[in-house]
């Protein structure tokens, strides 16, 4: 069969009765042994055509839609809205930084234009409600209506029950207010980060199923599918298809898994394969395969301050705004002012007396690990305070993922030794370093995704920080995600971004920050 585009769809089939049962004829031209179908080019069309497992069917997305917004997109993220439009339910496996939001952003956009829906519920983590889905939402279809569903329950009800066309809302968000969900009947469900859902056992799996309806459109996206065991793919599966998934979890894992002793499973040869025909249907683009994509993206994560991290931030944002008020504020204490809000922030404060004041920073914590596993290489974290750093190692190895760190006390024959394995072998897979440490002359490429577990104030120190991965020798397009949940962090980020030396302007951010407090958004 051929398929020509253009203002109808063309069809040359060597048995065109089935397709003309199901689609309107406006031609038919006898050609020997095979026929043309002139066909009407809607988005209906093309479906049918898809369902009939008719091979590279164009949605007439790509044509017939404006792609709105202050961006053109790349090609491969119009193939992945394509996709989207052609497909009620799908995954989507493009690696991080692609731009899969915006991706969906666009189909479920066409999609109402074509009024085949109406409503759309974003649900994804925490970090990436307001910095990733809110901010590209608004970059690609600014004429739509956007709610964040978070904060308390009445808030979110509030949220659910406006006309925003996208209304987001992060993972645990589902059971509050489950209710109110099922009963607003959203027409699509796009699920970012979807491993969140991979065990079919659990409560907030349990609360998301009851939410989608036969009818609903559901579009799951992650870049790293079923990457810890072929088991994590049984609770993806049974959400998107649950008529095509094992009846039972046990079958599944007897499918894929072999039993080795009473607690330790190992996967069969067949697994990936398995694995890959459960879910489907499926897209994937690497960033590698994005030849349009510029070798190094940035993109920030939303990280709340927790409730006491919010307390003593504020108690000393007040000091400082004291301070400013009624003496002459030097440079100096300025920075060292700014540097305790940036420890508050990080988890562990330096008293006056050397003591270190440890501050429950889970939130950054969680973002990281969501970071580190989605991250299809090795990662770099980039950490300003010592103490926080060794918080990390021991967090990070609690969690099983193998880790070492550089900081000024580390000796030179230690870091060379580190930094030989992190390059040549599959281990550590997370390296976490102090910036001044290892911001010059060292190539770590293994890695292609760099974190900051928050800013510096130094330009020089960040670019060549970011530099030890985007270097000669780099095989793979790097990623560098900014954790931030402070003002003071925002601000530093922005002065970074803008290639200042933030430290020649710490006055003017010192005011600045005394000025606006922390919002508290649990």
């Amino acid at each position: 069969m051929e398929i020509i585009q253009g203002k109808a769809l063309k069809l040359r089939l060597k048995n065109p009765h089935k397709v003309l049962s199901v689609i309107p004829k406006s031609a038919l031209v006898e050609d020997g042994p095979v026929s043309t179908v002139m066909v009407h080019w809607g988005l209906e069309e093309a479906q049918v055509l898809k369902n009939l497992k008719i091979k590279n069917v164009p949605s007439p997305i790509i044509a017939k839609y404006g792609w709105p917004g202050i961006y053109d997109p790349f090609a491969h993220q119009k193939q992945t809205a394509a996709f989207f439009t052609l497909h009620r339910r799908a995954f989507c496996f493009n690696e991080p930084g692609t731009g899969k939001t915006m991706s969906a952003t666009w189909a479920a956009d066409y999609l109402m234009n074509l009024k085949q829906i109406k409503r759309v519920l974003v649900i994804c983590p925490l970090s990436i409600m307001q910095s990733a889905w809110q901010a590209d939402i608004f970059k690609a279809a600014m004429h739509r209506r956007v709610g964040v569903a978070y904060g308390s329950k009445e808030k979110r009800i509030r949220i659910i029950e406006s006309d925003a066309e996208f209304v987001i809302i992060n993972f645990d968000g589902i059971s509050i207010v489950e209710d109110q969900i099922a009963a607003a009947e959203f027409d699509l469900i796009i699920i970012d980060e979807c491993n969140a859902y991979k065990t079919a056992s659990t409560a907030r799996w349990k609360s998301l199923n009851k939410i989608i309806k036969p009818s609903t459109w559901l579009w799951m996206m992650t870049g790293t599918p079923a990457s810890q065991s072929p088991l994590d793919a049984y609770g993806l599966a049974k959400l998107l298809n649950p008529s095509a998934a094992p009846r039972s979890f046990t079958l599944y894992r007897d499918q894929v898994m072999t039993k080795i002793t009473q607690f330790k499973w190992a996967p069969k040869r067949e697994a990936e394969q398995i694995v890959s025909s459960l879910l489907q249907p499926a897209i994937r683009f690497t960033k590698d395969q994005c030849l349009d994509l510029p070798d190094l993206l940035y993109t920030e994560r939303e990280v709340p301050l927790s409730t006491q991290q919010i307390k003593y931030y504020e108690k000393l944002r007040k000091v400082m705004a004291m301070q400013a008020a009624g003496e002459e504020v030097t440079a100096v204490n300025a920075a060292a002012k700014l540097n305790k809000l940036l420890q508050i922030a990080c988890g562990a404060v330096y008293s006056d007396t050397g003591e270190v004041v440890s501050f429950d920073s889970a939130n950054r914590m969680s973002v990281l690990k969501e970071v580190i596993e989605e991250s299809s290489h090795k990662v770099l974290v980039f950490v300003p305070f010592r103490h926080t750093i060794e918080i990390l190692y021991e967090e990070l190895r609690k969690d099983g993922i193998t880790v070492e760190v550089i900081h000024g006390g580390v000796s030179a024959g230690r870091r060379t030794d580190i930094f030989k394995r992190f390059q040549e072998t599959d281990d550590p897979r997370v390296l976490v370093i102090q910036p001044q440490a290892a911001s010059h002359g060292v190539t770590l490429h293994a890695a292609n995704t760099v974190v900051w577990w928050a800013p510096i104030t130094s330009y020089e120190t960040y670019a060549q920080a970011n530099a030890r991965v985007h270097r000669a020798g780099q095989k793979n397009k790097c990623l560098v995600v900014k954790l931030q949940g402070s003002p003071v962090e925002s601000k530093l980020y922005r002065a970074l971004e803008s290639k200042e030396e933030a430290q020649f302007n710490l006055m003017e951010l010192y005011r600045e920050t005394f000025s606006e407090g922390v919002e508290n958004k649990s």
